[in-house]
Order: structure tokens, then C-alpha cells, then sequence
């Protein structure tokens, strides 16, 4: 690829709507393909999240080992990226998510009757790899059957889905451990995974066609992709791992410094809460500020409120002042919602495009692990403020990265980009 030019996306978008696709973003089909099922198998990974590193203490594991147990669903999910992408192409992004659901029943059921920490471990890394395949296949599903300008609304809603989903999640699992014990998380997500299966099955397949053919042509290896796409990633997958880092590291710095300031266990968390319910409820905007005015519009928005409000959090020495940068950090996020997905799916080959999203992903999960570590290697160095403003100092480095970048392999970056490659808007 070179620069950004008329692609498949172009007719695409002034094409006549399929008699037999969705409608709409909201379609019931997609709703109930998509939509639900996201939330539903979303809020079951999530529930088990903050009993994980429980689990591994009660088995009598140390403070360093349980957390390395809590890696491993990240973990997990950084393994499976690639994987996922060759699977879906090979059997379908519906298959796929199906056969993720089903096998996050294996790995949960695994957890849940751990005799030892190898078993929970081995359990954990499964839903990872579940995970990261479910997230593959829908992402890529989404992309298949919705017009080209209303992508950004599907997937930032597809994302908002996904963060509403992991803001339930811990507070069903709160719900079930207040009568059952610690493994009655891990059966709740079974129940979650079972049903994320059950009605992504039994709703109508609304991208039948292209799966059919795409099975039909000869499977193209990973090494191929990457190399034929190899600037892209060199240029555009930096940026991304800048995102996701930062993304990443908010996850961290707020309840890290609010440690610091001294602040208890319950303050962190409605803190915390205050800065996910901002979050999610900006990914429709967000999504139609894309569609409407370009990808730009809110990829730079994005990183440069959420990375300088990183920036800024270790000025701040009150209850009062943490909440209010917490929630910009929210706003920052939230304005963000699918931009890394409608991105790769902007410039993903549509004819390699599952392939094409696993190693976006795996770049994009790549930084989501990079951005505590930099916390991190702050902190070990005597300087938690230093490792704070760094992670957000990436983020405003992204921002500059995806101005430059995006123009370049993205025929919707912006209204003038759209002009130029005869896209109507």
C-alpha cells in the first residue's frame, strides 16, 4: 500500500443498500449477532477479573505470583491475536464467535474447579485466547456487513457495548459473592459465555455470502500479510500501540496515585466509577463525529485530552481535584470509543481483512500491556509522578503519530481526504 486512495470502501459507501443486510447499525440482527452477545460475554469476563488474583492467594500463592496469574488473561489475549484472525477467515467471524464462547466455558470451568494454581493459571490463559478470538470476529463481522459510512457508529457502539458490559461485570460478581463463594464468579461467567453463544447461534447470519466465498479461497499465511502491509504497521501500528499504552496505563495511574495521596479503598473506586460512567456515555457521539467529519476529528481529541490529562494527575492532591481529572480522562476515552477498530478496519484489505485485524489487534494489545509497564518503571525508580507523566506523555506523542499517519492510509481521515478519493458524504 502507498497512500490513501479510492479502495473497495469507496464504491461501497455509494452502493445501493443489500436488499438482505442490515438497515441500520441498530438493526435487530446485529443487535442481537453483535451487539448482546458483546455485552453478554463481556460482563462475564469481566466478573471474574477481581476474583482471579482472590482465587490464587486463597491457593496460597504470594502477592507477585497472583498477580502473574492476572497477567495471564492479557496474556492470553496477546497470544491469540494472530491466531484468531487466521481462524476466523478460515471458518467464519460467526463460527468464530461461537467457538470463542464455547471454549471460555472450558477455561472457566477449568478456574472454577482448580485444584491448584497450574490448572487456575491454565484456565485464565484460555479466556484470554477466548477473548482475544471473540473480539477478532466480531470486530470483524461488524466491519463485513455494515456501509462503509456508518462504520464508525457500529463499532464505536460495538465498543460502547463492550465497556458497559465491563462496568456491569464486577457488580453481578459482587451481587453472586455476597451468597456464594469465590467460584460462583467463575459460574456466572459459564452463564454469560453460554448464552453470548447461544444467541449469537440462533440470530440470522446477515454476512452469509462473503463468509461462503471467503472459505473457498486459498488461506493466506500470516508472514504474507504482514510483510505485504509491513509500512502500514511500521507507521500506522506505532501510533496504535501509542494508543492502547495510553488507554492502558489510565487503568493504572488512577488508583496508584490515589493510593499515594492516602486515599481509601472505597474513595479509589467512586472515583474510578466516576471516570467509566463519563466514559461510556460518549461512544455514539463519537462514532458519528467519525462518520460525519472523519476519523481525525476525534483520534486527536482523543489522545490529547486523555494523555494530558495523564499528565497533569500527579498536580493534583485532593479528593475533589483527582475526581475531576479522572472524569477528563473519561471524556478523553470515551470521545475515543472505536477509533482503533474503525481505523483497522479502514485500511484492512478486504480480501485478508481477518488476517489484517489479528496483527492490528496484536499491536494494539501489545501497547495495552506496554502502558503499566511504564508505570511501572517510574515507580521502581522512585518516581511514581515521573512514570505517570510519561504514560500520558505517549499519549499526546500518539496523537501527533496519528495526524501524520492517518491521512496517509485512510481514505476517511478527514472531509478533505474523502474529496480526493471521490467518497460521498
Amino acid at each position: 500500500m502507498s497512500r490513501a486512495t479510492p479502495s473497495d470502501d469507496a464504491p461501497a459507501s455509494r452502493a445501493a443498500p443489500s436488499t438482505d443486510g442490515p438497515s441500520g447499525i441498530f438493526d435487530r440482527r446485529l443487535v442481537g449477532g453483535v451487539y448482546v452477545p458483546t455485552f453478554v460475554f463481556e460482563a462475564g469476563v469481566s466478573a471474574i477479573v477481581p476474583v482471579i488474583a482472590l482465587t490464587a492467594l486463597s491457593m496460597g500463592a504470594g502477592i507477585a505470583l497472583a498477580g502473574f496469574v492476572v497477567a495471564l488473561l492479557g496474556i492470553g489475549q496477546i497470544a491469540g491475536d494472530v491466531p484468531a484472525g487466521a481462524f476466523a477467515a478460515r471458518f467464519g467471524d460467526r463460527r468464530a464467535m461461537m467457538t470463542a464462547a464455547a471454549a471460555s466455558v472450558v477455561g472457566l470451568v477449568a478456574c472454577a474447579l482448580a485444584p491448584n494454581l497450574w490448572v487456575l493459571g491454565a484456565g485464565v490463559f484460555c479466556v484470554g485466547v477466548t477473548n482475544a478470538v471473540f473480539m477478532l470476529a466480531r470486530q470483524a463481522y461488524l466491519t463485513e456487513v455494515t456501509p462503509v459510512l456508518k462504520r464508525a457508529r457500529a463499532l464505536s457502539t460495538l465498543a460502547g457495548t463492550h465497556r458497559i458490559g465491563a462496568f456491569v461485570g464486577p457488580f453481578a460478581a459482587a451481587a453472586v459473592l455476597a451468597v456464594w463463594d469465590l467460584q460462583a464468579a467463575y459460574w456466572l461467567a459459564v452463564g454469560t459465555s453460554l448464552l453470548a453463544g447461544l444467541v449469537t447461534l440462533v440470530v440470522p447470519d446477515v454476512a452469509a455470502g462473503s463468509t461462503e466465498h471467503r472459505r473457498t479461497v486459498a488461506p493466506v499465511s500470516f508472514r504474507t500479510v504482514l510483510v505485504q502491509n509491513r509500512r502500514v504497521f511500521a507507521t500506522l501500528g506505532l501510533a496504535v500501540v501509542m494508543v492502547g499504552a495510553t488507554r492502558a496505563a489510565r487503568q493504572v495511574v488512577l488508583p496508584l496515585w490515589s493510593d499515594q495521596l492516602g486515599f481509601s479503598p472505597a474513595t479509589t473506586s467512586v472515583i474510578f466509577g466516576l471516570s467509566g460512567a463519563v466514559d461510556m456515555l460518549l461512544f455514539y457521539p463519537a462514532g458519528k463525529v467519525m462518520d460525519r467529519m472523519g476519523r481525525l476529528w476525534v483520534a486527536i481529541p482523543c489522545m490529547v485530552v486523555l494523555g494530558g490529562a495523564i499528565v497533569v494527575l500527579p498536580l493534583t492532591s485532593t479528593v475533589a481535584g483527582v475526581a475531576v481529572v479522572a472524569m477528563v480522562m473519561g471524556f478523553g476515552n470515551g470521545i475515543g470509543s472505536g477509533i482503533l477498530m474503525t481505523l483497522g478496519a479502514d485500511v484492512a484489505p478486504p480480501d485478508v481483512r481477518a488476517q489484517f485485524l489479528g496483527i492490528w489487534r496484536l499491536f494494539q494489545d501489545s501497547g495495552a500491556a506496554l502502558g503499566p509497564l511504564v508505570v511501572s518503571a517510574g515507580a521502581a525508580l522512585g518516581s511514581l509522578a515521573g512514570g505517570i507523566v510519561a504514560s500520558g506523555s505517549i499519549g499526546l506523542l500518539g496523537a501527533v503519530a496519528l495526524a501524520r499517519w492517518v491521512p496517509r492510509w485512510s481514505v476517511h481521515a478527514n472531509r478533505t481526504t474523502r474529496r480526493r478519493a471521490g467518497i460521498e458524504t
